[in-house]
């Protein structure tokens, strides 16, 4: 399956924004996880959805501001954002991870958020 991460844009501080990761298959099976690049950072973390129990994680920034849904009829993955703060900034990717989400065996393209009044 590949992935396509999309709805970057900018977005002033404390505003939404919902990005999508869309598969050109079936995620079922897949574990889904977003992660985001910073400039000058390593890739870091963010959300993950598991498929086999339904069970999601967050990295401790995006706890009670982010949420990651599953869209199993559309073959897509989504992350609200909320309250968005300027360290959000960064490009953020979709990827199929392994069950924890250490893993990343495919990483879809990214699409970039900018929070910035």
């Amino acid at each position: 399956v590949q992935l396509q991460a999309s709805g970057g844009g900018l977005v002033q501080p404390g505003g939404s924004r919902v990005l999508s990761c869309i598969a050109s298959g079936s995620l079922d099976y897949y574990n889904i996880g977003w992660f985001r690049q910073a400039p000058g950072k390593e890739r870091e973390f963010v959300a993950g959805t598991r498929w086999r129990d339904g069970i999601t994680t967050y990295t401790d920034s995006a706890k009670g501001r982010f949420t990651i849904t599953r869209d199993n009829a559309e073959n897509t993955v989504h992350l609200q954002m909320n309250s968005l703060k300027p360290e959000d900034t960064a490009v953020y990717y979709c990827a199929v991870t392994s069950s924890n989400w250490s893993r990343v065996y495919y990483l879809g393209q990214g699409t970039l958020v900018t929070v910035s009044s």
